[in-house]
């Protein structure tokens, strides 16, 4: 469960970050690529609520295979929130370097 834990807060973060950079006057190609994150991180913020649910239903019934895939499922879906975040920092990075300019 500290799998889930952690990608809820990184999924929280990423939330925020992206909804505070449509807020600001970006040139279109970052706006879209904002836009873009926000999608994919609502995308799987939905997909790790499914599979939470589903672990929940399949844990009375202790499939244990079904069980193992689920939490690989998981720790998959956490990877790829730590690259959705590192994906963010970079656009954070490239806007920095653009105010900069």
């Amino acid at each position: 469960m500290t799998y889930v834990s952690t990608d809820f807060l990184i999924n929280g973060v990423s939330l925020v970050a992206l909804l505070l950079l449509l807020l600001l006057p970006l040139p279109l190609p970052l706006q879209l690529l904002t836009q873009l994150l926000l999608l994919l991180q609502l995308l799987l913020l939905l997909l790790l609520l499914l599979l939470l649910l589903l672990l929940l239903l399949l844990l009375p019934l202790l499939l244990l295979v079904l069980l193992t895939l689920l939490l690989l499922l998981l720790l998959l879906l956490l990877l790829l929130q730590l690259l959705l975040l590192l994906l963010l920092l970079l656009l954070l990075l490239l806007l920095l370097l653009l105010l900069l300019l």
